[in-house]
């Protein structure tokens, strides 16, 4: 059974997310990616324009490049900082959550180019590591490469782990914060009902006395 969680766990983190996407000159597209504390996201790109021409998305000049916004679930600033047309950024999360990631041209550096298509790759966790890079800085073997891989999975998936318990907290509080309100207005209402109904009743008595019914 054990087992069985830790393998649901490894499909469910979030390895890698690849797309692209279209924007204009004065566009800005922001994505949401949940990300466990102390985690390091490496996001690799590619900015391409549209070619009359050849009808097809090219390589666009050294002087179009992204800017990159990353903020933190508390609207704090990860990262802030103007890229080439194509590169890599990298940032580390020190608090669990969403975190909001924006891209947007320079658009003052072109004009009239038309549309631009961002190849986007986002790695998280031990998938953002270059871990060929590792073992030739580390000089490792392919065995102690293998066990570095492991207890980085390892590592993350405790990150994760406590991740979802902390969902599952804030999830129970706002449900218990919302059970609370619906009780309180269920009683409000009640209340009001209660003196509605007092004051129909004083007010037909009233009227039955003035008419002399009663």
């Amino acid at each position: 059974m054990a087992m069985y969680t830790v393998l649901v766990i490894l499909c469910c983190l979030q390895a890698t997310v690849a797309l692209y996407f279209h924007i204009g000159e004065t566009e800005r597209k922001c994505f949401i990616e949940e990300i466990p504390d102390e985690t390091m996201v490496v996001a690799i790109y590619k900015v391409e324009a549209f070619d009359n021409d050849v009808k097809d998305y090219m390589p666009v000049s050294p002087s179009i490049g992204m800017h990159v916004d990353v903020t933190d679930p508390d609207g704090k600033i990860v990262l802030s900082r103007t890229y080439a047309a194509e590169g890599r950024f990298t940032f580390t999360s020190h608090t669990a959550g969403e975190h909001v990631i924006c891209l947007n041209s320079n658009s003052s550096a072109w004009f009239n180019s038309g549309q631009l298509r961002v190849h986007l790759d986002i790695n998280v966790g031990e998938h953002a590591v270059d871990y060929q890079q590792v073992q030739a800085k580390d000089k490792l073997t392919e065995l102690q490469l293998r066990v570095r891989q492991l207890l980085d999975q390892v590592e993350q998936i405790t990150k994760e782990q406590n991740y979802q318990r902390y969902r599952e907290e804030r999830f129970r509080q706002t449900s218990e914060s919302t059970n609370q309100r619906v009780l309180w207005w269920s009683i409000a209402q009640t209340l009001i009902l209660l003196v509605t109904g007092f004051w129909q009743i004083q007010q037909i008595q009233s009227f039955f006395e003035a008419k002399k019914l009663v």
